[in-house]
């Protein structure tokens, strides 16, 4: 005698436990790594399940997405990453695929993303988890890195520049290799003291000096290297106390321009002078930079140098201010306007 029991349903549910167990290991893991936003979803895209560090990272509950669909974190523009993401997990693991998701708010967040395939007990691919870690700080980290390696690239190139056109500038007044010598080194000696007020920590950020000054003097000080004082520069107007990181903030603009002045205006020449003549004006405080009797300009430039995009981000970002250029035949004027209350802070 035989016994035919049909056990479709009995395999069919073995099946569903074998599923629901590998849902569970996946939720298991997700309980195990609270810090890193962690994620499933099935081969729809469909959200099945969402951790407390997805909640922090994109602003949305589980209630509030489970049963919805993964675009609803893809920015509009970067909607045909999900087909290929979903063609590349049945081929691959994905690590490290970095990218830019959308949180409930609506702003962007750059994350870096490994995607997993998960399979049933049979091997086929049910669906994927996904591990998103917040980049936003290390890419800030990055182009901070970058910035500062353009500015010492941009520096050593413009220190080469002055440098050279100190020992030419001590030669024109020298009589003997003895006075040469000396002018040269006391003129290379006064830009070294200048160029580290203009100096960042290894940090990126621009180092407190506690010792209050005033504007002229540390103009006096910025313009030493280049040439006699009485001669090349007249210092006049108002003068204001600066102190802490605008003093940096100050040199480092200075220095920019007595830089440029020396490579290509009025300080490239023997008959070149400079005039700043300072004002103020309620709460805001002028600083003209004029030069003449260097080369006669012929035309403005047609593009932004590195050193003007750091001279108006420091102007902007640390002062308060405003800058712009004048580039009239007889020499370039510089205007710049700060905040009187970024001067002390």
């Amino acid at each position: 005698m035989n016994t035919l029991v049909d056990i479709t349903e009995r395999d069919d549910a073995e099946k569903r436990i074998r599923e629901s167990e590998a849902q569970y290991r996946s939720l298991a893991a997700i309980v195990e790594s609270p810090d890193d936003a962690i994620l499933s979803k099935d081969t729809n895209g469909i959200i099945t399940s969402w951790n407390q560090g997805a909640e922090r990272l994109f602003g949305y509950t589980g209630e509030e997405v489970i049963g919805k669909s993964v675009t609803i974190l893809i920015p509009p523009y970067r909607q045909g990453e999900q087909p290929a993401i979903l063609a590349r997990i049945h081929r691959e693991r994905i690590e490290h695929y970095e990218t830019i998701r959308q949180r409930k708010d609506g702003s962007l967040v750059e994350i870096s993303l490994t995607v997993s395939p998960m399979r049933n007990s049979e091997g086929r691919i049910i669906g994927a988890s996904k591990i998103a870690r917040d980049i936003t700080e290390q890419k800030r980290a990055e182009e901070r890195q970058r910035l500062l390696l353009r500015e010492m690239n941009h520096r050593v190139k413009n220190l080469f520049t002055v440098s050279s056109g100190i020992v030419a500038l001590s030669a024109r007044s020298a009589k003997t290799p003895e006075e040469l010598s000396s002018a040269a080194r006391e003129r290379l000696a006064a830009l070294a003291r200048a160029h580290e007020l203009t100096l960042s920590d290894a940090s990126g950020v621009i180092r407190r000096i506690e010792q209050p000054t005033t504007l002229h003097a540390l103009i006096k000080t910025v313009l030493l290297p280049f040439g006699s004082q009485q001669e090349r520069f007249h210092i006049g107007g108002t003068d204001i106390s600066i102190s802490g990181s605008s003093i940096t903030s100050f040199a480092l603009l200075l220095h920019e321009f007595a830089t440029n002045a020396a490579k290509y205006g009025a300080l490239s020449t023997s008959e070149g002078q400079i005039e700043i003549e300072c004002c103020e004006e309620g709460n805001r405080f002028f600083l003209p930079w004029i030069e003449r009797g260097g080369p006669r300009i012929t035309h403005q430039p047609n593009e932004e140098g590195f050193g003007t995009l750091i001279a108006r981000a420091t102007v902007k970002g640390q002062l308060g201010g405003e800058i712009s250029r004048e580039w009239n035949p007889t020499g370039l004027t510089i205007r710049l306007s700060i905040s009187k209350d970024r001067a002390s802070e």
